[in-house]
């Protein structure tokens, strides 16, 4: 069964157009091309960057860390307590007002007490200033050297300025040496991170960076088993391109160096807009979809790759609206741009904004306020004569 399954998905007409096959992908003359095969050597260099990296945070990134003068907030922890632990791990992280209340009366504590251990208990789960600092740092240094390298391997490429040429002489494209180890290089680094997205700082866009790491794992081992590298290198590049600035962005940040860390958000606002919702879409992607259409048949292959870009764009898209939200936050006046996919840090000093909501709750149990003598404030003017 296994056999014949592996014999339906390797089959050439899901994958190639008509006249066209594996055969074509064989070493010939001297000529050497790109084999589903060679795809193993990612996960010895995955591993591998899983290495280099926890040795990379536990050095050189704490060593910036203290060089750009990043600093960890004391956080007070939370007093032991049994119901409140228990509540807190198996219940709800956030109680509602009415809990509060039941808490208190059954721990002793105020209510007051029972929200500060719920806030404090809460902030200790948060990662801390120097662990953020330590992945930025690590994703920054991983894809400038990406964009870079990527850079030198396509500088001289007609591809890199003419997009049709991705296309010419398709399937029969030489494999180039700078192009095999771009690749590996490139997943190997996904997988590693597909790896470490348990023990990584959790964000609110979890879900949406575990699609965008099998998309991209997906496409870039596609694009390479069916000799889509040309088209696989300049999506690689259009990507480390923005990447590299935000990873600072976020560096700059967690040091405190707020201007800084503005005038590089701005910057790689733009950098996104244009490489992801110009130069991908319009570019990159309109030459995936309308060139190859106009030297042979659509296939499955031709909308498989297309479909996997497709979902690409629509993370680009969910990702500047989390960007302009920022700029709008910056933009009047605010001196911090903070990251939309970051919990905010919760400080003793919101226990003001506790009391209004619990203020409010009380106003919305009694419309009318507070009863006096069984009748509300607007029917209590009657005299006892009465």
């Amino acid at each position: 069964m296994l056999s014949r399954l592996s014999e339906w998905f390797w089959n050439e007409r899901l994958w190639f157009p008509v006249g066209l096959g594996w055969a074509d992908l064989q070493d010939r003359d001297g000529r050497t091309y790109a084999k589903g095969s060679d795809l193993w050597a990612s996960l010895p260099i995955a591993l591998a960057f899983l290495i280099v990296r926890q040795i990379f945070e536990r050095t050189v990134a704490v060593w910036l860390a203290s060089v750009m003068g990043v600093k960890e907030k004391v956080r007070v922890r939370a007093a032991p307590n049994p119901t409140l632990e228990s509540f807190f791990c198996t219940t709800s992280k956030h109680p509602a007002q009415n809990v509060v209340e039941s808490l208190s009366k059954q721990t002793g504590y105020s209510e007051r007490q029972v929200q500060r251990w719920f806030r404090r208990r809460r902030n200790q789960d948060r990662p801390n200033q120097l662990k953020k600092f330590r992945e930025a740092s690590w994703r920054f240094t991983f894809y400038l050297l990406a964009f870079l390298a990527g850079l030198g391997a396509l500088i001289d490429k007609p591809w890199l300025y003419k997009m049709e040429e991705m296309w010419k002489g398709f399937p029969g494209l030489t494999l180039l040496p700078s192009q095999y180890w771009y690749y590996m290089i490139e997943l190997g680094f996904y997988i590693s991170l597909l790896f470490s997205v348990a023990s990584d700082v959790k964000r609110k866009d979890f879900k949406e960076q575990i699609v965008h790491h099998l998309a991209t794992i997906l496409l870039i081992s596609f694009s390479w088993c069916v000799n889509y590298i040309r088209a696989g290198t300049l999506i690689m590049l259009v990507h480390d391109t923005s990447d590299s600035l935000l990873e600072s962005a976020k560096m700059f940040n967690y040091a405190g160096w707020r201007k800084t860390c503005n005038y590089i958000f701005i910057v790689f606002a733009a950098v996104f807009f244009i490489t992801r919702l110009v130069i991908f879409p319009f570019w990159i992607m309109h030459c995936t979809w309308v060139y190859p259409v106009t030297i042979y048949p659509p296939f499955f292959g031709y909308y498989f790759f297309n479909g996997l870009l497709l979902v690409l764009q629509c993370l680009h898209i969910f990702w500047f609206v989390l960007i302009l939200r920022m700029a709008i936050k910056f933009l009047p006046g605010n001196h911090i741009v903070e990251d939309e996919r970051s919990d905010r840090e919760e400080t003793d000093d919101s226990e003001e904004e506790d009391e209004a909501m619990q203020e409010k709750e009380r106003r919305a149990k009694t419309k009318n306020g507070p009863l006096q003598n069984g009748h509300s404030p607007s029917n209590n003017n009657h005299r006892k004569t009465e």
